[in-house]
């Protein structure tokens, strides 16, 4: 047998996209060249002091022995009151896991969830992880194609017509990475109406859902009917600017939530104990700082989609969440005779922007702009994008 005889499953799955063009540009750092970064899916604020304190203080409390898998009953109760108290959901500390990510937490449910020849119906644009995940399993990626002439909007009708008897999953992610779309909550209910009458999982992925420009926040978890049919995936990381803390969680089924806890105990078992404590403060003590990242970031689209639809031949829909913008540059792209993965990659090595191609996200002719930098920074990138794209 030859040492490299890797598994099947690992074969099935590609490095993800953004961090193959994160490798480039850390390639294209380390020689000198000077960047401007639209393509880092993160805030750009510090972590705010007062979580930053508690992970400090609790170094210093020595909490740093293992906690229970699912991390401890006092976060995992706020993760459930401060779901309630923003959402009106009802979830128990026992319908709650802590993970190490939200990107963990989507893996395990899909792990514990879907089989070999099990369907997922996936929106696109879709985020890059999710095709991979499902995949990994085993399982079939069906895909629902949104548009942006229509602002990206995703129907009842629309996922109706992509199930069949091996649907075992409908995925949503709102709002949307990469364009920015949010599914309205009449849309949100009438799919979970179609999969509750269908036996069917609605997995939703709220990893932005505060960062939400619409009006009030809306969870799909407020739909207290259909919880035994929802398992709502969430994350710190964007909320509270807390990307490399590493702590998401999933709310779900208890009996769900005790297939992940099995998972997790065989695999990364507790998310780390002092981040536990930070996350603690940051979803119990006031939530202020949530709200001026927001009003930034809603500042910061206004100018990246104005400079962006200034620019000749590109065209750009305005983001309702999240933080990126996802610009149609198929017309430079036919210009210059090549797709849009190429010109992503030509940009960023000729042009020097960094962004990730809507190749990445099932979406040729686009191309996803993080607006999470400085207002100096989306003006220096725009006029670079528009200088480039005048060459071609």
């Amino acid at each position: 047998m030859s040492l490299n005889a890797f598994t099947a499953r690992i074969g099935r799955i590609e490095i993800s996209a953004t961090m193959a063009i994160n490798n480039e540009a850390t390639t294209l750092r380390a020689q000198g060249v000077d960047l401007v970064d639209f393509g880092a899916g993160e805030p750009h604020f510090a972590t705010p002091e007062h979580i930053k304190q508690a992970a400090v203080d609790a170094i210093h409390a020595n909490f740093t022995k293992y906690t229970a898998v699912a991390g401890t009953k006092d976060l995992r109760e706020a993760v459930a009151a401060r779901h309630k108290a923003d959402f009106n959901s009802n979830y128990s500390f026992e319908e709650a896991i802590l993970t190490v990510g939200g990107k963990s937490a989507l893996f395990n449910t899909f792990q514990v969830l879907i089989d070999h020849g099990d369907e997922v119906i996936i929106p696109a644009p879709y985020w890059v992880s999710f095709k991979d995940q499902v995949e990994y399993c085993g399982g079939k990626c069906r895909f629902v194609a949104t548009s942006a002439t229509d602002g990206f909007r995703l129907t009842v009708a629309m996922i109706e017509k992509a199930l069949t008897s091996k649907t075992k999953i409908i995925l949503v992610n709102s709002p949307n990475n990469p364009s920015g779309a949010v599914v309205a909550p009449e849309d949100l209910a009438a799919i979970c109406k179609l999969a509750a009458a269908r036996g069917i999982y609605v997995l939703i992925d709220e990893c932005y859902v505060y960062l939400d420009y619409t009006g009030r926040p809306f969870s799909l978890g407020s739909l207290t009917e259909y919880k035994d049919n929802l398992l709502l995936m969430g994350s710190l990381s964007k909320t509270y600017s807390m990307t490399g803390w590493r702590l998401g969680f999933a709310l779900a089924p208890k009996s769900v939530v005790g297939q992940l806890q099995k998972l997790q105990s065989q695999s990364t078992s507790n998310p780390t104990s002092i981040v536990q404590k930070a996350g603690l403060v940051a979803l119990t003590s006031s939530q202020q700082c949530v709200a001026d990242m927001r009003a930034e970031y809603i500042e910061l689209r206004n100018r990246i989609v104005e400079g962006l639809r200034a620019i000749p031949n590109v065209k750009c829909t305005m983001p309702e969440g999240a933080f990126y913008a996802f610009p149609d540059v198929s017309a430079v792209a036919a210009k210059a005779g090549i797709d849009t993965a190429e010109l992503t990659t030509r940009l960023l090595r000729e042009g020097h922007v960094v962004g990730v191609p809507g190749e990445a996200f099932g979406l040729p002719g686009h191309i996803r702009f993080s607006y999470a930098t400085s207002a100096k920074e989306i003006d220096r990138g725009l006029e670079r994008v528009k200088s480039f794209f005048a060459k071609l």
